[in-house]
């Protein structure tokens, strides 16, 4: 195979790669049910002026599987935590007991199920159409290559390679798209 075939190659897997760190990232800002952490780095809090990742001005754990807290590491920011929180958009309803903020995760209903699983799938399938971009372009690459010398039978074996790590990255969009699916409908 020549070098410039490995190349495209090298460069398609690291595309594809991208777009299933993508996915995962997406992946885990949708709530399954549980209270994370994670559920909150998507909050900014007004830091003395600037708007600053939650995680930056305090401490976020769960206390159990329906409560987050979060301690700051200075009493002043209670209010502005609990204001960044409500600005968040998250559905969540932050309590100040003046030492930390207490937050509530209500149970998912049913619909609520359905539409996550809808937005999951949506993001499997944004992924896939990266991963089938990146397919494209080295195909074009490996094509142009057919008019620099390189043999019919070596532009075949570089798709068939292309399409093999393809299908590669499509069926582990699949699995994690299955596995966020599965946590987000268990009750």
């Amino acid at each position: 195979m020549s070098e410039e075939v490995s190349m495209a190659l090298s460069e398609a897997e690291d595309g594809m790669k991208s777009s299933i760190d993508h996915l995962t990232t997406e992946l885990t800002k949708i709530r399954a049910g549980r209270a994370t952490p994670s559920m909150l780095d998507t909050v900014r809090v007004d830091y003395y002026g600037s708007p600053t990742p939650l995680s930056q001005v305090g401490n976020v754990n769960t206390l159990d599987g329906r409560t987050l807290t979060v301690q700051p590491w200075e009493k002043s920011l209670l209010d502005e935590i609990a204001k960044g929180i409500m600005n968040a958009n998250l559905g969540l309803n932050p309590q100040n007991n003046g030492e930390m903020i207490i937050i509530s995760v209500p149970p998912l209903t049913e619909e609520r199920r359905k539409d996550l699983v809808k937005h999951a799938k949506a993001e499997g399938e944004n992924a896939k159409v990266s991963i089938r971009s990146k397919r494209k372009d080295a195909n074009d690459f490996i094509k142009g290559l057919k008019n620099e010398g390189l043999s019919e039978d070596q532009v075949k074996d570089a798709e068939d390679s292309v399409q093999k790590l393809t299908d590669k990255y499509i069926a582990r969009v699949d699995e994690l798209v299955d596995a966020k699916e599965a946590d987000i409908m268990k009750v």
